[in-house]
């Protein structure tokens, strides 16, 4: 299955938070790792007392079940020290399974496609950078996805950064 992750952290040298997690991605025997954007900055989506986030985004190919992709998902965030009692708190690393195929899916655990992708440009703007074309089940390709401005994203790296296999 095609899949795309959106990675965020803004805490414990968050760029490094990221690339350690896409590292450990490409290490797991179920996963193919594809390509990754460049990395973006962009404003805290909640409390502003915190510091600015790194985000990207990532293309894997995967058999694991949507389930099973969330819980190593969850995992690889509790491995960076991940505490979840704020919402929308400041972390040390964030991954969310942004869209499987053409899977929609709505259960307690996981909502796919993700439900926040419209108004996140700190996820659409790095798609943008690996998969324009790609069709967001109910939504439509990335490249048509208005960019909401509320968090004005920015590239942190030039898009030479962009790597595949």
């Amino acid at each position: 299955m095609r899949v795309f992750l959106g990675l965020g952290a803004n805490l414990a040298q968050p760029e490094q938070q990221i690339l350690t997690a896409i590292e450990t991605l490409r290490q797991m025997a179920d996963i193919v790792f594809m390509q990754t954007s460049r990395l973006y900055g962009s404003s805290p989506m909640g409390p502003q007392d915190q510091p600015d986030y790194v985000n990207a985004v990532v293309e894997i190919e995967t058999e694991l079940s949507p389930l099973a992709l969330l819980d190593l998902c969850q995992w690889i965030e509790q491995t960076h020290h991940r505490n979840r009692s704020v919402r929308w708190g400041a972390r040390t690393l964030d991954i969310d399974i942004l869209s499987i195929d053409d899977l929609v899916v709505h259960s307690e655990r996981l909502t796919l496609p993700h439900p926040g992708i419209v108004s996140r440009d700190f996820v659409v703007l790095p798609w943008r950078d690996i998969a324009p074309d790609y069709i967001i089940p109910n939504l439509g390709a990335v490249l048509s996805i208005h960019v909401a401005a509320d968090f004005a994203a920015h590239p942190l790296s030039s898009l030479d950064g962009v790597s595949s296999l």
